[in-house]
């Protein structure tokens, strides 16, 4: 059996440091972290990506960070703000170079749970964004967990000092976090040798 501590990434955020998505991002972090498991953050200028191109296998080191660190992830977490009714283009561009684990040993996002973000001013934007979201990781062959979280409406919640004010989404999002964390933590115990693999 596999006992070491599963490897879950977070991606997402805008390019705006600290926003709100990010912060919820590092709110269900902070779950997955207190379930024993490793956590990677790639939030802001981590997602400032050339436009993703398949005819062109040039790669920025920011870029190889990401599909390395994926590759090597036993969950993932995506957090998106909702932008005129869907993920933001720089969210979606990032999960566009999945492409590149296409022939890798777990293709794309195949055994890892993944948990999703979609946060909106307004709930149509959050539920429409969630369910983006959602489908993307069902055509990576991820497996999206029971849980997805809505943040939406005009009250904000987190505080000035990145604290998660209301007490829905705060139990949301560490519900999101503990189901990947759990998820993973079965998956590697499963799968002797799994995270060797991926690296190789």
């Amino acid at each position: 059996m596999n006992t070491s501590p599963p490897r879950i990434v977070a991606l997402g955020g805008t390019t705006r440091p600290d926003s709100s998505t990010e912060r919820a991002l590092r709110h269900a972090l902070d779950a997955v972290a207190a379930a024993g498991a490793q956590v990677v953050l790639l939030a802001g200028d981590d997602l400032v990506l050339p436009m993703y191109a398949p005819h062109d296998p040039s790669r920025t080191p920011a870029a190889l960070r990401l599909v390395a660190e994926l590759r090597r992830a036993d969950g993932v977490i995506i957090a998106s703000p909702g932008y005129h009714g869907s993920l933001s283009g720089l969210v979606k561009n990032a999960l566009d170079y999945t492409e590149d684990l296409r022939t890798d040993a777990r293709p794309y996002l195949t055994g890892r749970a993944v948990g999703c973000i979609a946060n909106a001013a307004g709930w149509q934007a959050a539920v429409t964004t969630l369910g983006a979201l959602r489908d993307i990781v069902h055509a990576l062959r991820g497996w999206p967990t029971p849980l997805g979280v809505c943040i939406g409406g005009t009250e904000p919640a987190f505080g000035p000092d990145g604290r998660c004010i209301d007490p829905r989404v705060d139990e949301q999002l560490r519900t999101l976090g503990r189901e990947v964390a759990e998820f993973a933590q079965r998956m590697r115990a499963q799968a002797p040798g799994a995270a060797v693999r991926a690296a190789a």
